[in-house]
């Protein structure tokens, strides 16, 4: 049996791929595939192994042979599963173990954007370390404040966790089913969406990108929002409205913005988003540790051995296949 991988991946999946006998191909080049390669290399591939790469009908149905495909990633809105099921192709993720390293990563950014660092940072680099003003470049602290969380789920609750250990932050939340545990754990309030975006500080985002979710915070939204709050997203760059978030930074209709994602992928270098003073963005780096990928190679790696086995794959994002 044969697994193509779209990128090279930790050793600690190939490691578990190779001892189940798995013979293993990787794309090793530092670009994407174009359509027609990623078809050509499964083409004598019995499984995949995905990392980034977009899978839509034409790809499935040329590749229908598949027995799994595994994703390196808890999201798959990259992946058309509904054309994946009809030609009963399982596919897997990897949940849960990147929930500490991406709440880690929006608890990084609301911190930097509340004291401008990144822009401050910058400054000593062009040498604008100088006259001392004491009302120049001032942040704003954020203990006792409140977090607001769209979508509570294993990586909110770590944020919120984090936010009410470290500032005392209250925590209020929007979800489509309450979070009762979190409720019990963290005194956590479920608000309508406009009223969590009215009494939040920061609003922080972890929710999937669902046709619900793509364009959510757009300008009706931000305008919603206290003038002092902070907007962060670690989730995905199509739920908010770049273009809209930009335009509220620049009014003073909200104060920052912590970005970890953006639409499109990658930021272009001259993207005005990365010259103000109060906006911290990243390269998309949430489950960027050792420890996480490490895990989620792993994760991957079960599904394809799963999958190659014949066997009902551990982590499957369409189920109903094993229902046909």
């Amino acid at each position: 049996m044969k697994v193509f991988i779209t990128r090279v991946i930790p050793e600690e999946g190939r490691k578990l791929l190779a001892e189940a006998g798995i013979e293993i191909q990787e794309w090793k080049e530092k670009r994407a595939l174009t359509q027609e390669e990623l078809i050509l290399n499964c083409s004598t591939a019995d499984a995949l192994l995905s990392v980034s790469t977009r899978l839509d009908a034409d790809f499935l149905k040329a590749a229908a042979h598949l027995k799994v495909i595994a994703l390196h990633s808890v999201g798959f809105d990259h992946v058309d599963i509904e054309a994946a099921t009809a030609l009963n192709i399982p596919i897997g993720n990897t949940p849960g173990v990147l929930s500490n390293a991406t709440a880690d990563t929006a608890f990084l950014l609301m911190l930097a954007t509340s004291r401008k660092a990144f822009y401050l940072h910058k400054s000593i680099e062009k040498g604008d370390w100088g006259f001392f003003e004491p009302t120049a470049n001032l942040g704003i602290e954020l203990r006792g404040k409140t977090l607001g969380i769209f979508g509570l789920g294993k990586i909110g609750l770590e944020m919120a966790r984090c936010c009410k250990a470290a500032f005392g932050m209250k925590v209020i939340y929007h979800n489509r089913t309450r979070n009762e545990a979190a409720e019990l754990e963290l005194g956590a309030k479920w608000l309508p969406f406009e009223a969590l975006l009215q009494q939040s500080d920061v609003v922080s985002v972890h929710t999937a990108l669902t046709p619900e979710t793509e364009g959510k915070f757009d300008q009706a939204a931000f305008q919603l929002m206290k003038s002092s709050a902070i907007f962060i997203n670690t989730a995905r760059g199509a739920i908010h409205q770049e273009d809209d978030l930009l335009q509220a930074l620049e009014a003073g209709t909200i104060w920052g913005a912590g970005l970890d994602v953006t639409n499109p992928e990658p930021m272009r270098p001259d993207h005005p988003l990365l010259k103000l003073p109060n906006v911290s963005v990243l390269p998309h780096i949430g489950s960027a540790t050792q420890e996480t990928r490490a895990a989620m190679s792993v994760l991957a790696a079960k599904n394809v051995i799963a999958g190659l086995k014949g066997e009902e794959i551990p982590f499957p994002v369409n189920p109903e296949v094993y229902a046909l």
